[in-house]
């Protein structure tokens, strides 16, 4: 078996589509920030542009630095927003987890991966902070403690699908390609980055993105429990 286990989180182990979540997640944001000035048509406006941002990264600073400078530019006499955030990121977005279309146990299938002998990380596209991440994980009943190395904004200078995010992530862990195994339900995201630098993959088929009608005949793919089955049989 692998080494090393990478996961995806959204659409992967939280069973989601990302419409409804967006819609879910910015009302909670724009709600968030109205008490100081902030419009909700700029919030929404310069959270994409910083995003875009973030995922431009060429790797010469923290995704958070390259988000914080977009937004900031854009509301240069408002109070900074990085504080209101993050207690929204802790507290209100946890309201965002109605978007689940149910509440898998992934419990087990960490467990079974651990007990193999996986060290097990979360490869989510570093666009939120960690506190952003933790409360994603505790809507399916998972913690940090869960994983070894778990990806966000303020630890990496690069974003999906750009092959280095994978790369810096390899390189943290002391991995090789031929290490890993990648286990997500994008393609443009998950998938086609891991199979450039040769690391095995498997594509979830539940909430699966290809927007660009990839032929996916070729890859592994199926379930979770199949996404595991396969790991165990490396």
């Amino acid at each position: 078996m692998k080494k090393t286990v990478m996961f995806d989180l959204d659409g992967t182990l939280l069973p989601f589509e990302q419409d409804e979540f967006i819609k879910l997640y910015f009302g909670g944001l724009c709600k968030k920030l109205a008490p100081y000035g902030y419009d909700p048509d700029g919030v929404v406006k310069n959270v994409w542009r910083g995003t875009k941002a973030m995922a431009e990264n060429d790797g010469s600073r923290l995704n958070s630095e390259a988000f914080w400078e977009v937004f900031r530019a854009a509301f240069p006499d408002k109070v900074d927003a990085r504080e209101f955030c993050d207690d929204f990121y802790t507290k209100e977005f946890d309201a965002v987890k109605a978007c689940l279309k149910y509440v898998p146990n992934h419990k087990p299938m960490i467990e079974k991966l651990k007990s193999a002998g996986a060290e097990i990380v979360l490869a989510t596209n570093p666009l939120f902070p960690e506190c952003a991440v933790m409360t994603r994980l505790a809507w399916v009943g998972l913690s940090g403690e869960d994983f070894t190395y778990i990806t966000h904004y303020d630890n990496s200078t690069f974003c999906k699908p750009n092959p280095k995010y994978f790369t810096e992530i390899l390189q943290k862990l002391g991995r090789e390609p031929v290490d890993c195994v990648m286990i997500g339900n994008s393609v443009p995201e998950d998938i086609l980055p891991t199979r450039s630098l040769g690391i095995e993959s498997f594509l979830l088929t539940e909430f699966v993105e290809n927007p660009s009608n990839e032929d996916i005949s070729g890859f592994n793919s199926g379930s979770v429990d199949a996404a595991l089955e396969f790991v165990l049989n490396l």
